[in-house]
């Protein structure tokens, strides 16, 4: 009997023996299938973010061709500043994965919307043109146009010092002359580890971290994922911040803004300073007419003069017969185009080589609605088929704008309150809104006034930064990247990407287009 309960305790522990082994080997095949399916969800989730990387490709690739359109074209499509339309910029389908039709790869272009002062204001699908912004590598040359303008343009920055203002001018400039308030590279060294001011041009926004006193929190505000906005778990380091500071200054500034400076069929524009007046000459003659021509190089060559009553009275137009001879030495060259409006120089009398005529400019305050639009088109004081850093005066926030040597208040809100972000018709009746100077012929500034801002002002800007975000319907995969596209030459090229995939999103699917059937 003893022999049969020794039998049965060993049976019994053999049973409960199979069944730990059981639960083991259980326990281990859902362990093993439970990290397989990790793994498979990861390899998916990998493959998800490397074909979403390939949507935002797409986009960038669709942004360039978009851009590459003319004037006309581009705006028949929508435009650039905000089409979300089928011919625009959200929820662009790229393509349906053939072994699940529910699944669709898209690509969306979306940009900060904000208000005229620079606020933020939702998201908007398009680009943002890099012209409505401060270029900080043009900041050390803007006082060979304006003494303190340089400063002038940075202290329009909310919590801007002049102590600040002054360093990153001295950061970026090429000399070791430290400005009132600014500091150069003997400050840096003292730092642990020294380092150098830049002294040249930045290549990245984040560079300026490196200037004294600029921080983290005034350089890009409370937008920890850069999408434009203050979202909501972004609420509680924005608490306290100023409204315009929201975002931080990397909100209003470049290092990429410039635009076309050839005329609208591509071609190099008339350089008024042109050394030699016999090509000058030449060329003036194919954009321009005989009179416009003549006086022109009569101005070159004798420079400005200021009549007196009578005189102006008396002053003669540059027409037939004056001869022009373009084997003398110019004399005078052009600051700005403008220098032509109202102006007045000498000529030798044809009749009687002792004496000198004085010679009204053709164009006058009167004509400048006719006249302006055709002089602006084909004639540069600019050498080089660029012109950088100028501020487009049809987009740029209140707050940049005000910065502009020569702007006032009054002009400030008249511009704002009639301006267009992109004109209707770019080829229509009133070509003056294609540039600048429709202020002028408007009437919201005088002439003088005009003249002070010219060089800091444009109507356009050909440099555009797109946000794209590659993404598929179920949310799962998704990737972002900020690229910055030049379109001042005919394939429009990229000048700088910078991949923000490890960023979080920033953009609900709703926001991004999901479900669209376009």
């Amino acid at each position: 009997m003893h022999a049969r309960l020794n039998a049965k305790r060993r049976q019994g522990f053999l049973l409960l023996l199979v069944l730990v082994v059981i639960v083991m080997l259980s326990l281990a095949a859902y362990a093993f299938t439970s990290l397989m399916m990790s793994e498979d969800a990861s390899a998916r989730l990998l493959g998800r973010q490397v074909q979403s990387k390939y949507l935002v490709d797409s986009g960038v690739d669709y942004a360039r061709l978009y851009l590459a359109g003319d004037f006309a074209t581009v705006r028949e499509r929508g435009g650039v500043w905000d089409n979300p339309t089928m011919m625009g910029f959200q929820g662009v389908v790229v393509g349906v994965d053939p072994n699940d039709p529910e699944l669709i790869g898209r690509f969306t272009i979306v940009a900060p919307n904000m208000d005229n002062n620079g606020s933020p204001a939702g998201f908007r699908y398009g680009l943002v043109n890099e012209s409505t912004k401060i270029n900080l590598n043009t900041l050390p040359f803007v006082d060979n146009w304006y003494p303190g303008g340089a400063r002038q343009l940075l202290m329009t920055l909310p919590q801007m010092t002049e102590e600040i203002a002054d360093a990153i001018i001295d950061f970026i400039d090429s000399d070791d002359d430290t400005r009132d308030y600014g500091c150069e590279s003997g400050y840096y060294s003292g730092k642990r580890p020294p380092y150098a001011a830049k002294n040249g041009p930045l290549d990245s926004i984040d560079e300026l971290l490196l200037v004294r006193d600029v921080t983290a929190q005034l350089l890009f505000g409370a937008d920890s994922n850069r999408n434009g906005i203050i979202d909501d778990h972004e609420l509680g380091d924005a608490s306290g911040i100023d409204t315009d500071m929201m975002l931080g200054w990397a909100n209003y500034l470049t290092l990429f803004s410039k635009e076309s400076n050839l005329n609208s069929e591509r071609l190099k524009r008339v350089n008024l300073n042109n050394q030699s007046l016999d090509q000058l000459y030449t060329d003036l003659r194919g954009s321009f007419n005989e009179e416009w021509s003549k006086f022109i190089i009569q101005y070159r060559i004798n420079g400005p003069y200021t009549p007196d009553e009578e005189e102006e009275a008396n002053a003669v137009r540059a027409s037939a017969p004056f001869v022009v001879d373009t084997t003398k030495e110019a004399a005078f060259t052009f600051t700005q185009i403008l220098d032509l409006v109202d102006a007045f120089t000498t000529v030798e009398d044809p009749e009687d080589p002792e004496k000198t005529l004085v010679v009204r400019s053709p164009i006058t305050l009167g004509s400048l609605g006719f006249n302006l639009p055709i002089l602006m088109s084909n004639a540069t004081t600019f050498e080089g088929d660029t012109i950088p850093g100028r501020i487009n005066v049809m987009q740029a926030s209140r707050l940049i704008l005000a910065g502009v040597p020569g702007m006032t208040e009054e002009a400030l809100d008249r511009i704002i309150q009639v301006r267009e972000f992109e004109l209707d018709d770019p080829n229509g009746a009133d070509l003056n809104r294609q540039f600048e100077t429709w202020l002028l012929v408007e009437g919201i500034v005088d002439l003088t006034t005009m003249r002070t801002m010219l060089p800091f002002i444009c109507a356009r800007g050909d440099v555009y930064q797109a946000e794209v975000v590659g993404f598929f319907d179920d949310g799962i995969g998704t990737n972002r990247a900020e690229v910055i596209i030049d379109t001042t030459v005919s394939i429009p090229r990229i000048l700088f990407w910078r991949d923000k995939s490890h960023l979080q999103s920033g953009y609900s699917l709703d926001v991004l287009g999901v479900g669209l059937t376009r």
